[in-house]
């Protein structure tokens, strides 16, 4: 099976709570974008309409290998209007407040899986049953945690932990795929010259890294100050990365204890189980529960939620008030509820038809609406697991 082979295999349309009004504070403008991530597609234009990208307003970040459609919003009087090929701004109307996460109703996808087998399709349709009546776990999916590093682990636990050194260390020498090969080459002489400032100073090229070894090479053990220079918006996903993974454990926990089948499917940090179906009694109480993420303060909705979280804790080596960052001025761990299970709305599986552009295939069309917060990606995985 093969996922998002170009840009129409994977259509995602955000859905907003607020209507959208012919006057406002806010002009609001629907983004329609393929290969482009939002942050990039955001700061694009910002740059080129003299804005800061803190002046845009965004719900949700959609990534670069799909054909996606979400709303922005902007003070700005003048017209942002753009028609590009692969980048397009139309102005929609007006909103009284700037966009937000708070103000996503969800997100309506359109999903061409490809290079299927018949009997890989068959599969597929079978499960597709399953997941339209039992829905799926709930986890945060591979791309929460594109800040993990394999060897350092989460910035965010060795900041809970106290080790301050160390996830300064994972943020300046973390090297992702993505990265061009000369950033790869300077993280790299980062790690072999960890602790000399200086020489760290002098093959610095962002303007984040020669302020944070400005003040390393003036203050040497100053690593909150340091952490204190990272971007609000980088703090925020890595803080969300640990989060997530957090959260995903505690729903793994929540599944076994079901006493039920369950099946692993491979992630970028741990597996992730599923299951096929659910009896009646655990889909009742599956589907009405809702899982707390992690911080100081935790909303627990009943005895069993709150023993695994505390589990999950001790095995992390943390207690509730390492949430407290008090060196940490920028970002804070906030706890919020999460469904345990997602069932799709309007879900649809079409007709195994002939791929064009796999000769002896077929591919399968998936239509459907999941809430804010939920992953398409993880109901694909869902399907995919096998019986």
């Amino acid at each position: 099976m093969k996922l998002k082979v170009k840009p129409d295999d994977f259509i995602v349309k955000e859905e907003i709570k607020a209507p959208i009004l012919k006057e406002g504070d806010f002009k609001v403008y629907l983004l329609e974008k393929r290969y482009w991530n939002t942050l990039d597609a955001l700061q694009r234009i910002a740059a080129e309409n003299g804005l800061r990208l803190s002046e845009i307003g965004y719900g949700g970040r959609k990534d670069r290998y799909g054909h996606t459609f979400q709303y922005i919003t902007v003070r700005a009087t003048k017209n942002l209007t753009t028609r590009e090929k692969n980048l397009k701004l139309t102005l929609m109307g007006y909103l009284n407040l700037p966009m937000s996460p708070e103000l996503i109703a969800g997100n309506h996808f359109e999903i061409t899986l490809r290079a299927l087998s018949g009997e890989e399709g068959r599969d597929l349709i079978k499960r597709g049953e399953n997941v339209k009546k039992y829905g799926f776990p709930n986890y945060f999916d591979d791309q929460r945690f594109g800040s993990y590093d394999k060897e350092q682990g989460f910035f965010a636990k060795k900041l809970l932990l106290g080790h301050l050194n160390g996830a300064l260390k994972i943020y300046l020498t973390s090297i992702y795929p993505e990265e061009s090969k000369e950033a790869k080459e300077r993280k790299r002489f980062f790690m072999a010259n960890w602790g000399n400032w200086s020489v760290c100073l002098e093959a610095s090229k962002t303007r984040v890294e020669r302020e944070i070894f400005s003040l390393l090479e003036k203050e040497p053990k100053n690593f909150a100050g340091a952490i204190n220079l990272i971007p609000k918006e980088q703090l925020s996903l890595y803080f969300a990365a640990y989060q997530g993974y957090l959260y995903n454990n505690l729903l793994k926990e929540v599944l076994l204890n079901q006493g039920i089948e369950l099946r692993a499917y491979p992630g970028v940090v741990d597996d992730y189980l599923f299951y096929l179906t659910l009896p009646k009694k655990s889909f009742t109480y599956l589907k009405s529960l809702m899982l707390p993420t992690a911080a100081q303060k935790v909303p627990f909705p009943n005895e069993e939620v709150r023993r695994e979280y505390f589990k999950i804790l001790e095995r992390e080596g943390l207690k509730s008030g390492d949430f407290n960052l008090r060196k940490i001025r920028k970002v804070y761990f906030k706890s919020f509820l999460r469904p345990a299970v997602v069932i799709p709305e309007g879900f649809h599986v079409g007709n195994l038809v002939k791929d064009e552009l796999y000769p002896g295939k077929q591919k399968l069309q998936l239509k459907f609406f999941l809430p804010r917060g939920s992953y398409a990606t993880m109901l694909i995985k869902a399907l995919s697991v096998n019986y």
